[in-house]
Order: C-alpha cells, then sequence, then structure tokens
C-alpha cells in the first residue's frame, strides 16, 4: 500500500516535469540560459521565431516554477536579467543529455 503511494507521487511528479518541459520554447529557452545570465531581448534574438508575448508566459512559468530567476541590475540604465536557479541548472544538465542525442541522431 505504501509502495503504491509513493509510486503514485513518482508518477505525479514525472508527470508535471514533462507537461513543463513539452510546452512549446521551454527547452531553448533553457538552453540559451545554460551558460550565462541573459536579457528579454538577447533570449528573444537567440530563438527568432518565438514571439514577446509567449516568451514573456514562458518564462513567468520558469520563474512561478523555481527554474529562472528575474534579477534586477540597478545600473544606469537598469536591466533585468534572467539566470537559471540551482534547481534550473540541475536541469540543464539533464538536458544535456538530450542534446548529445540529438546530435548524434537527428
Amino acid at each position: 500500500m505504501i509502495e503504491e503511494k509513493q509510486e503514485e507521487k513518482l508518477c505525479e511528479k514525472v508527470e508535471q516535469s514533462y507537461h513543463l518541459l513539452g510546452k512549446k520554447w521551454i527547452g531553448l529557452i533553457l538552453y540559451t540560459l545554460k551558460d550565462e545570465p541573459k536579457r528579454f531581448s538577447e533570449i528573444a534574438t537567440y530563438i527568432p521565431n518565438l514571439s514577446k508575448r509567449v516568451l514573456n508566459e514562458r518564462i513567468k512559468e520558469l520563474e512561478d516554477s523555481g527554474i529562472v530567476i528575474r534579477n534586477v541590475i540597478a545600473d544606469r540604465p537598469i536591466r533585468t536579467e534572467y539566470s537559471l536557479t540551482k534547481k534550473g541548472t540541475e536541469l540543464t544538465k539533464a538536458l544535456t543529455y538530450f542534446e548529445n542525442w540529438a546530435e548524434k541522431w537527428l
């Protein structure tokens, strides 16, 4: 009985992760942020077919999930950058396997 409940929780978590990662553009947004923080316009430049409205929605979802953090830099002019949290960095490490697979098979 306990095993079934643990299995249900695991399945639920896996389903949540696939639901988030399965959304269009999420993987590419994470890919652009994996090496260094980027401004909104830089992310948009890296993914030219992504509308600014959808980019804004996806970044909000990633922020709400604790994967991306918004950093306001109080220099002149004030800038906003997006970077990966520890949770996001660990996720992009896992996504590296997909990158390697794509290089080999696609």
